[in-house]
């Protein structure tokens, strides 16, 4: 029994039958982290004494057949994004000051810690979690375990890599153009971002309506699991959404018969390579198989890539206005989209935002008609790293290649990506499900479902 192959429901179930104790997994965690993470770089910190003490007064209450929490005991990484109380949360970002206190909780943060989870490190993030892809100034590259030499994607790369490489079993990260969804599509995980408001957040983001965090998980069930977790409203956050009235994962059992499930190979305007589409096409002809309804239809609008990099401009500009010195420091890149945001006005904004809501409108009307929509999650397999864009595409930014997330943090609908296949090198191909807002249970019961297919 290898805790680092284990699923957190795997090993929630051995802690109750004395199989294996959190201290006994986490301690192989760890060892995993120092044997793998030199050639992957996911981690930008560890804190393996504290993870033990953790895991010792876990181990003491499911001694005492009491845990606290749905997955006491389990480890988890978080995202160098989130506020962790007695750790810096430093975003990637040599413009931040590591020696003042930490002693703020997100919510994100509070709810796994007071669920019982252990904390066995934050995981690394481009500087400010602005990007596609996972470098920058402070921390370096991180890469990809399924093919070194590659990105794991981001901007929850570090996440995405660790939970691939058997470097903890979930990991928790933001998502605000796709930065769930494109580490687990490059690394072969299951990626999730919830319906807007359904994690709480804080401090708020400066991007608005188009940032969401996520769980990050080798299964749909333990991604469930989590979802039970973290779904509870925070005052500090004046979106949070009321707490839900179901369990996640008792809805993953739900009955599917009768869903209309579209699938656009394209969504009417994207360049897809075309190992990357037979691989997605298979999957989709499986799962038609098996028994789900599924149509060929796009969902009827453009490529909203103008407005959406104006709103992650604007938001760029205005977090780092507020940090002194940062424009020494940053990775150039960001710099440059700092610059763009500087120039907009705030029509603009109002206008992209007014593109973000007719958006929404079209998707609310294509789902009245298609309970899911079914799309590669992304375009392209993980390419090399260090890279903004594949090199020699002659593309200007990440966000041209990743035309299948970021319209749906626009409309603030649930979306996951899961495993469905490889190419013929190797390399992760991913399976996106997206629903109407408020559907997330819906999202993960068909993701679960899907998963079932795909494995058989």
């Amino acid at each position: 029994m290898n805790p680092t192959e284990m699923t957190a429901v795997e090993l929630v179930a051995a802690y109750g039958s004395s199989e294996l104790s959190p201290v006994e997994a986490t301690d192989a965690v760890v060892d995993r982290i120092e044997a793998a993470d030199g050639d992957l770089n996911a981690f930008c910190l560890v804190d393996r004494e504290s993870a033990l003490v953790q895991a010792r007064a876990s181990q003491e209450r499911w001694h005492a057949g009491h845990p606290q929490g749905l997955l006491d005991g389990v480890p988890i990484s978080i995202k160098d994004i989130f506020l962790t109380q007695g750790w810096p949360t430093l975003r990637g970002s040599k413009a931040i000051n590591p020696d003042q206190p930490w002693d703020v909780d997100s919510p994100v943060a509070a709810r796994l810690r007071a669920d019982g989870m252990v904390f066995v490190g934050k995981t690394t993030t481009p500087e400010l979690a602005w990007k596609g892809v996972t470098d920058s100034p402070l921390t370096g590259i991180t890469r990809n375990p399924a093919d070194p030499s590659t990105t794991a994607g981001g901007s929850s790369g570090g996440a995405a890599a660790a939970v691939a490489a058997g470097m903890g079993p979930v990991a928790v990260g933001t998502d605000g153009g796709g930065s769930v969804r494109i580490p687990a599509s490059f690394c072969g995980i299951v990626g999730f971002k919830p319906t807007h408001g359904r994690i709480s957040m804080f401090p708020a983001s400066p991007f608005g309506p188009l940032a969401h965090a996520g769980p990050m998980t080798r299964t749909v069930e333990d991604t469930a699991l989590l979802m039970d977790i973290l779904s509870m409203p925070d005052p500090r956050d004046p979106t949070s959404l009321a707490p839900p009235t179901r369990t996640f994962r008792g809805e993953l059992a739900r009955d599917l018969t009768g869903l209309h499930v579209a699938y656009s190979r394209d969504l009417g305007f994207v360049d897809l390579d075309d190992e990357v589409g037979r691989v997605v096409d298979a999957a989709v002809a499986r799962v038609a198989a098996a028994g789900l309804a599924v149509d060929a239809a796009d969902p009827g609008f453009g490529d909203p890539l103008a407005a959406f990099e104006l709103l992650w401009a604007t938001g760029a500009a205005t977090l780092l206005r507020g940090m002194p010195g940062a424009r020494e420091t940053i990775d150039p890149g960001l710099g440059r989209v700092w610059d763009e945001g500087e120039t907009s006005s705030g029509v603009d904004y109002l206008q992209a935002r007014g593109v973000a809501a007719q958006l929404g409108i079209t998707m609310g009307a294509f789902h009245e008609q298609h309970n899911l929509l079914l799309t590669p999650t992304m375009p392209i397999v993980a390419f090399e790293a260090g890279h903004d864009v594949p090199p020699g595409s002659g593309m200007r930014g990440w966000p041209d290649w990743t035309p299948y997330t970021y319209p749906f943090n626009m409309t603030q609908q649930p979306a996951i990506s899961i495993p469905c296949g490889t190419t013929a090198a190797g390399l992760p191909v991913g399976l996106q499900i997206v629903g109407p807002r408020h559907s997330d249970d819906l999202v993960l019961a068909a993701a679960r479902w899907i998963e079932g297919v795909l494995a058989g």
